[in-house]
């Protein structure tokens, strides 16, 4: 036996609770450190470049969400057909090509190195599916998922104060900072993937629970799809409008603090450290719902209420009733208690609900294709449509959209997943009927 399979061996040994706790705080790391090599030249302000009339940062962030965004679609098939055993190969591979990526960025001269950002974007798109295939179908997925979850919200701040303080502290040129900072998180990275690599497969009372994880063809992909169109296409619609604005907080922070007068190199982690604790204690709490149809609500409703805050936040912040930091944490923390269940545990517990064999990969990634190709779409249009409105008020306008077609979309799927549950039950219970009475007809037959 490998050294390998005999560390895993020993591991599944341990209390259930403590793999569940190493494999969290390993896919949070692991998550965590991907972001150095995706987010870092986001805290870069690149000033003074245009093309096509066009700044120059705006060109870097389009070409490394436009790789994103055709990663997503390659990864719909990509993630639902990976065979566990090669998770973490892939894993240091594509992000190895990611960080050659920042490499050749650094001393390619712009604009012909915005093309190394396509590079960087493409491979990383892979990671999420790859990482969430280690923790999908166990009794404490929500736990694991809400902590892997997190490293969405408190990564993207902590890379950029990385990345700032190797600017103003250290003085290193901006166009290395993105390689520089992804050097930083190599040993960690090689260290949480290794952690991750030690999780025993679920056991069988987490397939009993949550039904069973497996690869899915084509023709199962499409029949997925099929049964749940009409929820699948609302998930779609918040997912995308959702994604949008967390892109836009999240490529442009900084520009949308300087607008709001606001300038500080740790505001980006105060804020999000704050908005990551109460999301994750949020989505951690559901691990006590057992009941998956009942959890699968509650998600719902986390999902229409960060919607409200968002709204409600910026009509207060419009009539100057709450200052900018108050409106900036709870507009971003509706944000993520709308982006992060689909991210962590939705799709989990709609698989669960409906014990559909099938995994959270490809579903996942079909929301995701979407939403970053609506987030490509947008940042275009931004900048050839509206390219004098800045950034703060681009995002004020944007969040609006997102509480009002958001919420409205997530009380119809609601209501759609609730009534496809009903019909599913009833055609089980009279399922379940016309078996008992074939068998008493078959033995009826044969006392007779």
């Amino acid at each position: 036996m490998k050294l390998m399979d005999q560390l895993r061996v020993k591991v599944a040994k341990w209390p259930y609770a403590m793999v569940s706790v190493m494999a969290a705080i390993a896919a949070f790391g692991l998550y965590t450190s991907m972001y150095a090599f995706r987010k870092a030249f986001a805290a870069g302000t690149f000033t003074g470049h245009q093309y096509l009339h066009i700044d120059y940062k705006v060109w870097l962030v389009i070409a490394q969400v436009v790789g994103y965004t055709v990663s997503k679609f390659y990864g719909i098939r990509f993630i639902a057909e990976v065979n566990s055993k090669n998770r973490a190969r892939y894993i240091l591979t594509l992000i190895g090509i990611a960080w050659l990526a920042l490499l050749a960025f650094a001393f390619v001269p712009a604009p012909f190195n915005i093309v190394f950002l396509f590079i960087n974007g493409f491979p990383l798109g892979l990671i999420w599916g790859l990482v969430f295939g280690y923790l999908e179908g166990r009794r404490s997925t929500e736990f694991m998922a809400a902590v892997l979850s997190i490293s969405l919200i408190f990564a993207s701040g902590f890379v950029k104060t990385v990345g700032r303080t190797l600017l103003s502290v250290f003085h290193v040129n901006e166009y290395h900072m993105p390689f520089l900072t992804g050097a930083i998180f190599i040993l960690p990275l090689l260290l949480f993937v290794f952690c991750m690599e030690l999780m025993p497969a679920p056991t069988s009372e987490d397939k009993l629970q949550r039904a069973e994880r497996s690869p899915m063809n084509k023709a199962e992909r499409k029949q997925f799809l099929a049964r749940f169109l009409p929820g699948i296409i609302l998930t779609i619609i918040i997912y995308v409008l959702l994604t949008i604005m967390r892109d836009v907080r999240d490529n442009f922070e900084v520009e949308i603090w300087a607008d709001l007068g606001v300038k500080s190199n740790s505001i980006y982690t105060n804020i999000d450290t704050v908005i990551s604790i109460i999301v994750l204690v949020a989505m951690s709490l559901l691990i006590l719902v057992k009941k998956n149809l009942k959890a699968f609500s509650i998600i719902h409703l986390l999902i229409i209420g960060g919607c409200v805050l968002v709204g409600g936040s910026t009509m207060l912040y419009s009539l100057k009733l709450i200052g900018p930091i108050s409106w900036m944490t709870m507009a971003g923390l509706g944000l993520y208690l709308g982006y992060v269940p689909y991210n962590a545990i939705f799709f989990e517990r709609m698989i669960a609900t409906f014990n559909y064999k099938s995994n959270v990969g490809f579903i996942m990634y079909v929301a995701d294709s979407m939403g970053y190709l609506g987030s490509v779409s947008i940042l275009l249009i931004k900048e050839l449509g509206r390219p004098n409105i800045s950034w703060g008020t681009f995002f004020k306008e944007g969040v609006m959209i997102v509480a009002i077609v958001g919420g409205i979309c997530g009380v119809l799927s609601l209501f759609y997943f609730l009534q496809s549950a009903r019909v599913s039950q009833k055609s089980k219970v009279k399922s379940q009927k016309n078996d008992d009475a074939i068998s008493d007809d078959l033995i009826t037959s044969s006392l007779s």
